[in-house]
């Protein structure tokens, strides 16, 4: 690959669900369910998460906070539930409220060898004069080329990565947590495996060449050999690129992330891990 096409320009634009949070109480409000550090946080958007109490990663969010209302946008998650719960725990007492979920127009400029994270997101209403001229851009990648681009940068999809099963520092998203914050839900998991060093799997970008395929197969397990002598890890998802190359996610024990032999999968033969670039933490 030359330098010239890593460095192409290129443009994310996708919709999302999205609610707002307003009253005086709100980032404190807010600070105390995602991972975050909201409370200091004024007319920047901040990507967080919301866990359940044991630390399981639920959702991956982005939090704008504006003058006078948090606007909470759901990247990866079940909305219904995400405001379900936030507004079953609304105090009586607290000055928080939230408004009907509406959709958003989320744009972010990227390239293929930085993480996603570096650069700000903007949002638009579909009425927004600079919508329609994103929206036309060539450099805006098509839905094939954003699905390909974010599994090369670990981005979790919901029911594959987020599985019920997963925490956020398996899935490459310390960055999204602040361990020096107060309480929120689900900080002493998560407190606790960064304290003693107990992370036992991380994800990881794969690819297979193997023209064998065998897609029907529902062994989703890696092995360490073709004779299957040990497990060490599962796949979560996949992308075919074209007829020969399949690049995917896969949850890795990490004791096996210095092997740099070939793994195998009964689904997809011979397949070699890479090291994304989704986060620093990898």
């Amino acid at each position: 690959m030359s330098k010239s096409k890593e460095n192409k320009e290129q443009f994310w634009l996708e919709k999302f669900h999205c609610f707002s949070i307003t009253g005086k109480d709100s980032k404190r409000f807010l600070n105390g369910i995602t991972t975050g550090n909201i409370v200091d946080l004024n007319n920047k958007v901040l990507k967080s998460c919301w866990l359940s109490p044991n630390g399981i990663l639920k959702a991956l969010l982005e939090i704008n906070c504006l003058d006078n209302e948090i606007k909470v946008i759901v990247l990866v998650g079940d909305t219904c539930e995400i405001r379900k719960y936030f507004n079953d725990i609304i105090f009586p007492s607290d000055d928080v409220s939230l408004s009907d979920t509406f959709s958003i127009n989320r744009l972010q400029q990227v390239d293929d060898i930085n993480s996603w994270k570096i650069t700000q997101p903007i949002f638009f209403k579909n009425e927004d004069k600079k919508y329609d001229f994103y929206k036309n851009n060539p450099n805006l990648m098509n839905s094939n080329d954003l699905q390909l681009w974010k599994i090369n940068q670990a981005i979790p999809s919901l029911n594959s990565e987020i599985n019920g099963k997963n925490n956020p520092l398996e899935l490459g998203l310390t960055d999204f947590i602040d361990f020096d914050k107060g309480c929120y839900l689900g900080q002493e998991t998560m407190s606790k495996i960064r304290n003693v060093s107990s992370l036992k799997q991380e994800i990881r970008v794969w690819t297979s060449k193997d023209k064998d395929l065998n897609l029907e197969s529902v062994n989703k397990n890696i092995y360490n050999n073709q004779k299957k002598e040990k497990s060490v890890g599962y796949i979560t998802s996949f992308y075919k690129l074209d007829f020969r190359i399949i690049k995917g996610l896969a949850i890795i024990k990490r004791k096996y992330l210095d092997n740099e032999n070939s793994f195998f999968s009964d689904n997809f033969g011979q397949i070699s891990i890479d090291k994304s670039v989704s986060s620093t933490f990898l």
